[in-house]
């Protein structure tokens, strides 16, 4: 097609795209380009806005790395994350879900650990903290025999892939669920923090006036066969952020109860006070168990 004036342009484009053999492929391509293209018309996208939006595409690629991923950063700080997340689970994102995003420092190969035992691998000073989990499915029978990948940021508010004083795989560890869908570990208590604001996305919070802290949280990655891959997070409802999440995560499903305690540990009076417990039910729902790609090596 001969380009006559800008609304050829959409036509042709949306022309090309109908010619897509993969129907799921088909039917994102063309609705990608119709949406596209009135956005650019609705704000009226100059050509210095365009150079300067194809520049920051390519910078947010050359920041990703093994160690750190721009592009994922980006997507949950304008809420596409957690949208996608929410219209994907839960009856359709009509019903309460324990999934949530997976985040931008979910490792591979996170070590066993027996029910019971600690993901600290190195000096860590912090608060205890003990988790007991249950995973169960929508009728609330027990999930036996899933595995749980447990990782969180530490009480400095780092990961341990961004803290060079900390153990490789420190605060990460993987479980698996007994009889009654059970698992318990030890750890010490996490904290909120910023996320990394070196790059696009710091500019971008920077320009709205927004802060770049996320509340504190425990991720955990559930997977059985017979069941669709659990991406969780449960949020400390005491975090100063709680209701201003960076990355828009929050919901009311994923707010766990993390409890202090001033009184002695009954099983071991040698543990520091205060210290804190967490108790959570995670509900699985039917499907293929597929692992996600991991966002950072």
């Amino acid at each position: 097609m001969v380009i006559k004036n800008h609304r050829d342009v959409t036509s042709a484009a949306i022309q090309v795209m109908a010619q897509t053999t993969d129907l799921r492929l088909r039917e994102i391509m063309t609705s990608l380009v119709t949406y596209l293209h009135a956005f650019i018309r609705d704000v009226r996208l100059t050509e210095t806005e365009f150079r300067d939006a194809t520049a920051i595409l390519n910078e947010m690629g050359k920041l990703t790395s093994d160690t750190h991923n721009e592009m994922v950063l980006m997507a949950g700080s304008l809420g596409v994350s957690s949208l996608v997340c929410l219209l994907n689970n839960g009856n359709g994102g009509n019903t309460e879900t324990s999934q949530s995003l997976l985040g931008p420092f979910w490792r591979l190969n996170s070590p066993h650990v027996a029910n019971g035992g600690s993901i600290i691998r190195s000096d860590t000073p912090g608060n205890p903290l003990f988790v007991t989990g249950r995973v169960i499915d929508r009728s609330g029978a027990p999930v036996a025999g899933a595995e749980i990948d447990i990782w969180h940021a530490s009480p400095v508010g780092l990961y341990e892939n961004q803290d060079p004083d900390q153990a490789d795989m420190n605060l990460r560890g993987k479980f698996t669920t007994d009889s009654d869908g059970r698992f318990w570990f030890s750890t010490v208590k996490m904290v909120g923090y910023p996320i990394p604001t070196d790059g696009v996305v710091g500019r971008l919070l920077r320009a709205q006036g927004r802060h770049p802290y996320r509340p504190s949280h425990l991720h955990a990655l559930i997977f059985k066969p017979g069941y669709k891959v659990l991406i969780s997070q449960v949020y400390d409802p005491r975090d100063p952020h709680i209701d201003t999440d960076v990355q828009f995560g929050v919901t009311e499903a994923l707010v766990g109860d993390y409890l202090r305690h001033d009184e002695v540990h009954p099983s071991d009076p040698s543990i520091q006070t205060p210290w804190y417990s967490l108790d959570y039910t995670y509900v699985m729902e039917p499907g293929e168990a597929v692992l996600p790609r991991p966002p950072i090596k």
